[in-house]
């Protein structure tokens, strides 16, 4: 891999970057985004994962549904899903991040979410892994 242009030349290449990533349909979200995201309670956590892999450690308020469960648990009815989860459902508006190990399973579901209509999905694309070196 070549390494990205610095300088002047380097931010442009970040954000042509970006944009293709997100012109795919494929959001993101890196470490320093996360953190001001949760810092400001400005988007929900989710950690996709198995639930063993959840009961294991997870990243602090993230609300664990396995991918194989995501896609009936985003069309359940509200009173449902506060039922199963524990917790509100999400809205269409919001911003939801998923997670998983290492990011496949949280790109499956930040496309299975949008394909559903939540907009503000993303994947946090550093996952679990990445938390857990850094932060964990």
């Amino acid at each position: 891999m070549l390494p990205a242009p610095r300088g002047r030349a380097g931010a442009k290449f970040l954000i042509l970057t970006f944009a293709v990533r997100t012109m795919a349909g494929e959001p993101t979200v890196s470490l320093p985004e996360l953190r001001s995201l949760l810092a400001s309670g400005r988007a929900r956590l989710f950690d996709v994962r198995s639930r063993e892999e959840a009961a294991a450690g997870t990243i602090p308020g993230a609300l664990n549904i396995p991918v194989s469960e995501l896609e009936s648990a985003l069309q359940m009815e509200p009173a449902a899903f506060k039922a199963l989860y524990s917790a509100e459902k999400p809205k269409l508006d919001e911003n939801l991040i998923f997670f998983c190990q290492i990011g496949k399973r949280g790109l499956q579901a930040t496309q299975l979410a949008q394909r559903l209509g939540y907009k503000g999905a993303r994947n946090y694309e550093g996952a679990y892994r990445e938390w857990l070196q850094k932060e964990g």
